[in-house]
């Protein structure tokens, strides 16, 4: 038998990591790295000071062992307070902070080095930690906290990587004369014992206050009103839980992390943005992470023009609800598929036949109907799964060009959504859309009103008002709905349509090179939209371009050999003489005159 040549013994571990090591290093390498060893050598001189050893230094990271918890404990605020007056004396970009986590347990010993569990626990504790902040493990809160004049904020149970159960995480901050622990954690501290249930139902997000930046009140006070705007228009989707601002505005310091602040709030995502004002003009950079693996999901800036600030508070918040509310969707698709199907919850199968919806092949959509069914037998009265069916059956009417049967059943799913959930916009959207479909544009415009004013970021419903418009002849009118569409939803998966129907609009008020522009688009999309073609046809025709509307209509021709102008007759104007006049644009470039 080889001879054992390691020893197992009770130790305290901190794990020390340089944050923004690699962002310095890209700026001045020489100059990150003397900064780093200088940093070091005060957490090897304060380690050793209070009975401990460093070791094991890799990179940007440091592990240090203590026999004592406590010790272990006076060491990180010794080491964590030099640093910080290190910090700031050196220049904003060229600033070093450190992090640390701190756990007690069985460890093995061997050639001066430590290996384990109870090591790798205090690594990933470290990751939780706040910059120039602590994390501990309950296991070491136990031996200290009667010991010490430090405060402590519970985090909850946390799973981390690699390590088979759960670890209660908690923030250490300096008691008595030293600097407290941050208030909005200790506001929303649990009872140690108290373990966090997965909750059950769609994800909840929350929008954390933006920050402004430049020390501008005016600017302040707009970040924070923009996301309040964004909590306000996220919880009229519906379908998402969305977490208070009393509770979400406490983390006005996000420098804990997206993955604690996420357990802290029970939210799977975070929203945060910081807002920055130059002259004339605002930029606004703001971003959705997932806070159960701290993977950023999207980010954009948004640049305006400082006019009207309330009215550039509604475009923009409505704008980023939309956003927001297509990514959280587009993410929770694809984590169904982590998910094995017999396990899914009513509200997954919503996300996965949603996910087939958006392929738009005759077979996934056959398959979205089997889970949307799945989801009703389960759960009949969910409004969501109501209006995924309603959804359902009006794509395929509007495929069919208004087979009465399909709207039908649009109808009967839309109005036993709105028993459900009487301010939910989708089924008046819904009812909205299938009024149209019936040549009911006036009825139409009563649900759309609604629709919008429940829900001002849904682009479905404002492109269906746009269309309600067109048909009741108010071509004018229709296009600023059609331009809020394209606003709220850029990258909307059925944008192809609401470009037609505002190509329409601009052949209608003969702005034919906006008409021809905006066809186009629309067939970048889909190629294959007979209607965007017919309409650049007739379009080129009343341009003078007579070359280019005859090899449209070779294209036109190829594409859609079986077209008859019934296709575009059925149209429900209400003036029939609009059919009649898009029909003759077209008929143009057929007779060659």
């Amino acid at each position: 038998m080889a001879e054992r040549n390691y020893t197992r013994q009770l130790a305290t571990i901190i794990s020390i990591d340089a944050v923004g090591f690699s962002r310095l290093m890209g700026i001045d390498d020489e100059l990150a790295v003397a900064a780093f060893e200088e940093r070091r050598d005060i957490i090897a001189d304060s380690c050793g000071a209070f009975g401990g050893r460093t070791f094991g230094d890799a990179g940007d990271s440091v592990m240090a062992e203590f026999g004592s918890p406590i010790e272990a404990l006076r060491a990180a605020f010794d080491f964590q307070g030099r640093i910080v007056t290190l910090n700031a004396s050196a220049a904003q970009d060229m600033r070093m902070p450190f992090r640390a986590g701190i756990n007690t347990g069985d460890v093995i010993v061997r050639e001066g080095r430590l290996y384990g569990d109870d090591v790798n626990i205090a690594a990933r504790l470290q990751e939780l930690a706040p910059h120039d902040g602590l994390a501990i493990s309950e296991t070491t809160w136990h031996h200290v906290k009667d010991k010490t004049t430090a405060e402590f904020t519970d985090l909850g149970e946390f799973m981390l990587k690699n390590i088979a159960l759960p670890v209660r995480v908690l923030i250490a901050g300096r008691g008595g004369n030293g600097s407290a622990p941050m208030a909005p954690l200790a506001a929303m501290s649990s009872p140690l014992g108290q373990q966090k249930l997965a909750p059950k139902g769609p994800p909840a997000i929350a929008v954390l206050p933006f920050a402004g930046d430049g020390g501008d009140h005016d600017v302040g006070y707009m970040a924070d009103g923009i996301a309040e705007d964004i909590i306000y228009g996220l919880s009229n989707t519906r379908w998402l839980s969305v977490i208070a601002k009393s509770s979400s505005f406490q983390f006005r310091d996000d420098s804990l992390g997206t993955r604690v602040i996420g357990n802290a709030l029970g939210a799977r995502y975070i929203v945060s943005g910081t807002l920055i004002r130059n002259g004339g003009q605002i930029r606004l950079n703001t971003s959705l992470a997932d806070s159960s693996n701290g993977r950023l999901v999207w980010s954009q800036r948004f640049d305006r023009d400082l006019v009207d600030i309330f009215n550039l508070r509604d475009q923009i918040g409505s704008e980023i609800v939309s956003i927001l509310d297509k990514e959280v969707d587009r993410a929770e698709q694809a984590r169904t598929f982590q998910v094995p199907w017999e396990s899914l919850e009513t509200w997954q199968l919503v996300r996965r036949g949603r996910w087939h919806m958006n392929r738009r092949t005759r077979g996934d959509t056959e398959i979205a109907l089997d889970f949307f069914e799945k989801a009703y037998r389960e759960d009949p009265n969910s409004s969501a799964v109501l209006n995924e069916l309603a959804w359902w059956y009006f794509w395929r009417a509007w495929l069919r060009f208004g087979d009465s049967g399909d709207l039908d059943k649009v109808e009967q799913y839309a109005r036993k959504a709105l028993l459900m959930d009487s301010l939910d916009a989708r089924p008046h959207a819904h009812l909205g859309a299938i009024d149209i479909m019936r040549g009911e544009p006036r009825a139409a415009v009563e649900h759309l009103e609604e629709a919008i004013h429940i829900n001002p970021s849904f682009a479905f419903a404002s492109s269906a008002m746009g269309s309600a418009r067109l048909l009741l002849g108010d071509a004018a009118g229709a296009i600023p709905f059609f331009l809020d569409a394209e606003r709220l939803s850029p990258f909307d998966l059925y944008r192809f349509h609401n470009l037609g129907e505002l190509a329409v609009a601009y052949s209608f008020v003969e702005d034919w090179p906006a008409a021809i522009s905006i066809a186009d688009r629309s067939l970048n999309l889909s190629p294959g939209y007979f209607y965007a073609r017919f309409l650049k046809i007739g379009a080129l025709m009343r341009s003078g371009r007579t070359d280019e509307a005859r090899r449209e209509l070779a294209i036109f021709t190829t594409r859609h050999p079986d077209f008859s102008d019934q296709r575009v007759r059925w149209i429900p104007f209400v003036d029939k003489a609009a059919n009649e006049f898009l029909i003759g644009n077209f008929d143009a470039a057929r007779s060659g005159k």
